[in-house]
């Protein structure tokens, strides 16, 4: 398992560089500068903008003092938008808000999804089935670009029964969160059901379930204590992927709702050239996707020891 953990880590660091050299690159090829704006600044000033964060550089320069101060230091650097702020300040402030909506949303999708799944696959071929499965065609097809945007009109403005917006970092209430959460999680219960009422199907034909069974065992028992563990391990093997798009879907929820979290500072800052802080939040999504991608990895050698051998 420990082999395992290092291999991650060592493939981790190379992948995390390249992340890092592909964004900063990317940002610095677009049209446009952090210092673009409607009022015209004097050339002088606008040259010592750019000396201070040393835009005045070749780029190759900027990028070599950009990922020396973050590898000997940990320092993102001050945002080039918000006077006197500091990346690492601005990512804070926000990051309580995506984690809260974040893992609210992969909650409620597992424990959704696998419910569903396990339903679904007890009464294969029943109506009960093609209504479940219909339910996750729909999740599959209406991503939360779609979903966001359709259920603010529908439960906020028409019927008037939750908020659109107005979250505030000290006011996490359920009724501004609601929202948000099944917005985000929607999609995930689709494919989790998905892929749980698969696998529980397969598991419910195997000789290990035949054989608890012929033991006399209660259904129950074989369902929950034999079948369900096996039936899982697809659906840990998804929770890397799954943990990632709900990350990158942040940013969508949290434009429309208008909520103070990071995907909606990474969105205005992309807007306005801000390129520290763009930087700071691709560093920090980056490294949360490929962390809990080894977790994911991790736990499904726990649960399946024929994986170890990879």
């Amino acid at each position: 398992m420990l082999v395992q953990i290092a291999r991650r880590l060592l493939i981790a660091i190379p992948t995390m560089l390249a992340i890092i050299a592909v964004a900063f690159f990317l940002m610095r090829a677009a049209p446009g500068s952090p210092f673009d704006a409607e009022r015209q600044v004097p050339a002088e000033i606008e040259q010592r903008l750019k000396a201070a964060y040393d835009l005045d550089k070749p780029v190759s320069e900027q990028f070599a003092i950009y990922l020396g101060k973050l590898i000997l230091h940990g320092d993102l650097g001050p945002s080039m938008k918000y006077k006197d702020k500091d990346v690492a300040d601005i990512i804070a402030e926000g990051l309580p808000t995506s984690l809260i909506i974040g893992a609210a949303a992969m909650i409620l999708a597992l424990c959704v999804g696998c419910s569903l799944g396990v339903w679904a696959a007890l009464r294969q071929n029943r109506p009960e089935d093609y209504v479940a499965m219909s339910f996750a065609v729909a999740g599959v097809c209406l991503p939360p670009l779609v979903l966001a945007p359709l259920f603010s009109l529908i439960f906020a403005v028409e019927l008037r029964w939750l908020p659109s917006a107005g979250l505030y970092r000290t006011d996490y209430t359920v009724s501004h969160l609601l929202l948000p959460v099944v917005t985000l999680a929607l999609p995930q219960i689709a494919i989790i059901s998905r892929l749980i009422r698969a696998s529980m199907i397969e598991a419910m034909r195997s000789n290990a379930i035949r054989t608890a069974r012929a033991k006399g065992l209660p259904e129950p028992q074989v369902i929950w204590r034999h079948a369900l563990p096996v039936a899982m391990i697809p659906v840990v093997s998804y929770l890397g992927p799954a943990i990632s798009t709900v990350l990158t879907g942040g940013f969508v929820i949290e434009t429309v709702y208008q909520l103070p979290g990071i995907g909606k500072q990474f969105t205005i800052a992309a807007l306005q050239r801000d390129y520290t802080l763009v930087m700071g939040v691709v560093i920090l999504y980056a490294a949360m996707i490929i962390f809990f991608n080894m977790m994911s990895d991790v736990l499904y050698s726990t649960l399946d020891p024929r994986a170890r051998r990879d």
